[in-house]
């Protein structure tokens, strides 16, 4: 095994990998075109993620992030050279895999960034927050990818850009259930609803390009794997 913080594997495996995503529509996206994928769904902040599910030798961290450069669009790829924590800690995601996302994505002809990702503890919203993070060269946010590098795992990540500093959407979407009933979320939630599958697609496709050009048509095992960790989560955005 190869930890992925070291940033040095050049080489592509057999196959031996997991997607991990943090919610259901992510892990809808991903089954949908890698219908053979072993699939985790950790939750948000990976808050249900059994670890010790984590067996293989790789994993790809899927789905939607928060935007915080301001020339990033919703439907950015962002493949990170890099994720970061809050404590400024820095981890190199596997430089393999990464290199096969970025490209895959590329041919796709989706826009793509390489730059750093951030993984908080919690929805980074409002403009001066998210341009906090930018100055310190941060291109988008999500709350998982940074604790699967820290697991000796090699990782990677394929994560597309959802909300915006032009496009922000509310924390109380950390409690989906809750701010559905809320009247004053009611047109987030229906932009969400459309958003955020479209984006959680466009991450799914380009893994599944990615793996059809390294000749992997079968991330895992002989037979599909489906897991919802301890909990099921269901929120809509990340």
């Amino acid at each position: 095994m190869s930890a992925s913080i070291a940033g040095e594997t050049t080489s592509h495996d057999d196959g031996d990998l997991t997607i991990v995503v943090a919610t259901g529509v992510e892990a809808l996206a991903v089954r949908r075109l890698v219908p053979r994928a072993r699939v985790l769904v950790g939750g948000i902040g990976l808050r249900s993620l059994d670890r010790a599910q984590l067996v293989t030798q790789v994993v790809l961290s899927v789905g939607v992030a928060g935007g915080l450069a301001t020339e990033l669009r919703s439907g950015t790829v962002v493949v990170p050279a890099q994720v970061g924590r809050e404590d400024g800690e820095l981890l190199a995601t596997d430089v393999a895999w990464s290199a096969a996302l970025e490209g895959a994505s590329r041919r796709l002809g989706y826009p793509t960034v390489t730059s750093p990702l951030l993984s908080a503890a919690g929805l980074v919203t409002g403009t001066a927050a998210r341009r906090a993070w930018a100055a310190r060269g941060f291109a988008a946010v999500d709350m998982e990818t940074a604790l699967l590098a820290a697991a000796g795992c090699r990782v990677a990540a394929v994560r597309v850009v959802l909300d915006t500093p032009e496009r922000e959407i509310s924390g109380a979407w950390m409690r989906p259930a809750r701010a559905a009933l809320d009247p004053r979320r009611w047109a987030e939630g229906v932009w969400l609803a459309g958003a955020t599958p479209r984006c959680a697609a466009r991450a799914a496709r380009v893994v599944a390009a990615a793996l059809e050009e390294v000749g992997i048509s079968s991330p895992a095992s002989p037979r599909p794997h489906w897991s919802r960790g301890r909990r099921g989560d269901a929120r809509a955005g990340g």
